[in-house]
């Protein structure tokens, strides 16, 4: 029972830290709005923010997955929650400055502690659940607990910028970086009391990296995540973007607030996979939404701007119901948001499905591929520049394909020799 009582306890405190890396992460795209007007950006350079948050991936991605197995999860949470601190303190001390710079610099430091925290995360509830459907189920349930969290980000900060004018800064952000310190330190009280009997880890030798890498299901599967944060994050940034052109007209305040309903799409669809995760595998999870994603996406592209539908949202700053009109295609993108609720467990799971000991490694590889967010968040960017907001979704749409062959073919188990 004791043995039980204990890993309840670190399966709580997994997903109460899925949920803390949302609410940081997400303070990228809003931010882009203040950072774009501040300092007259363009949309390419207003993303630096994201950019500078997954570039850490690369950095910190591989030394996550060796600090894991020398120290253990534990102990590399609580690392991970002291880099998260510094982070928060050079992004606030930004807006004390007016300083893009050390704005940028918090906000590397915070994609360290992101990375760090998402290597620990998403292995340890798969192990906790003991792979395959179970361990899948709990990925998505923290899954659901993430998105809630990033509800919560888009409308905080839709509530302290509101209308964005030429007076709006970075220190208009200052509550949520407040918040984000004070969650973070309470995260490391708690879980520094909270006992984890953890999996025993393989020794730190270069050996398991390239082991790791010999599991096919691993190399396409880390190309697929990859991937998926074009679709993840580049449909909801966007569409931000979007709707504050003059063909819709929207504030800054009221378009974060409709980018909120995509991440509410998140937090329902990962409630429902966490529900039926012990039922469907991940296979038929992830080919299903990415092929649901593909044809949404290509009816935002071409539906015509002229359809209209009404959304439904709410402004809390001033605790009213608003009705706002936006093109049809805006509607199609926030749906994006149920298929991309189960597709980062979903291939996780599939990804370090067998891997046995060199779980650790493979979960500091697949996280150094999410810098891909960075790469695939940065070319719409550019494309966006050049061509339209709408004609840059054939970036995410090239995207969810790949993730579908991954789902279909790619991720099939095989066995491999590795060295002992």
């Amino acid at each position: 029972m004791a043995k039980q009582t204990k890993q309840w306890a670190a399966i709580i405190m997994m997903i109460a830290l899925f949920a803390m890396i949302a609410f940081v992460t997400n303070l990228c795209s809003p931010m882009a709005t203040i950072v774009k007007n501040q300092f007259g950006a363009s949309e390419l350079a207003g993303q630096i923010g994201n950019y500078a948050n997954f570039i850490a991936y690369l950095v910190m991605g591989i030394p996550s997955g060796m600090l894991i197995a020398k120290f253990g999860y534990k102990k590399t949470a609580l690392l991970a929650l002291i880099v998260g601190l510094v982070g928060i303190g050079f992004e606030y001390l930004s807006g004390v400055a007016g300083s893009y710079w050390i704005y940028l610099i918090g906000a590397f430091i915070s994609g360290l502690c992101m990375c760090m925290l998402n290597t620990v995360v998403n292995p340890l509830l798969n192990v906790l659940g003991g792979g395959g459907k179970t361990g899948n189920q709990l990925i998505q349930i923290g899954g659901a607990f993430n998105s809630a969290s990033a509800v919560a980000v888009y409308i905080l900060m839709g509530a302290l910028i509101g209308e964005v004018t030429k007076s709006t800064g970075i220190s208009d952000a200052t509550p949520a970086l407040l918040i984000a310190g004070i969650i973070f330190a309470l995260a490391f009280v708690i879980l520094l009391f909270t006992k984890i009997e953890e999996p025993e880890q393989a020794k730190v030798e270069l050996n398991l990296i390239t082991g790791a890498l010999k599991f096919p299901q691993l190399s396409m599967g880390a190309l697929a995540i990859f991937l998926y944060m074009s679709v993840e994050v580049g449909t909801p940034t966007y569409m931000i973007s979007y709707l504050q052109t003059d063909a819709v007209g929207l504030s800054a305040g009221v378009a974060g607030l409709i980018a909120s309903v995509y991440w509410l799409m998140m937090f329902v669809g990962r409630s429902v996979g966490g529900s039926i995760g012990s039922k469907v595998s991940s296979r038929a999870m992830v080919s299903t939404v990415a092929a649901v994603a593909i044809v949404l996406l290509l009816f935002g592209i071409f539906a015509p701007e002229s359809w209209k539908v009404t959304v439904v949202g709410i402004d809390w700053g001033k605790l009213e119901v608003i009705y706002p009109q936006v093109p049809a295609c805006v509607l199609a993108f926030i749906l994006v948001g149920l298929c991309t609720s189960v597709m980062w467990g979903g291939i996780f799971n599939m990804a370090v499905e067998g891997l046995g000991k060199y779980t650790a490694a493979a979960s500091g590889i697949f996280m150094t591929m999410v810098f891909g967010c960075a790469v695939m968040v940065g070319l719409q960017a550019w494309v966006a520049d050049i061509v339209g907001y709408l004609y840059s979704y054939f970036i995410p749409v090239a995207c969810a394909g790949y993730i579908l062959f991954y789902a279909l073919v790619g991720s099939k188990v095989k066995k491999v020799d590795t060295p002992e």
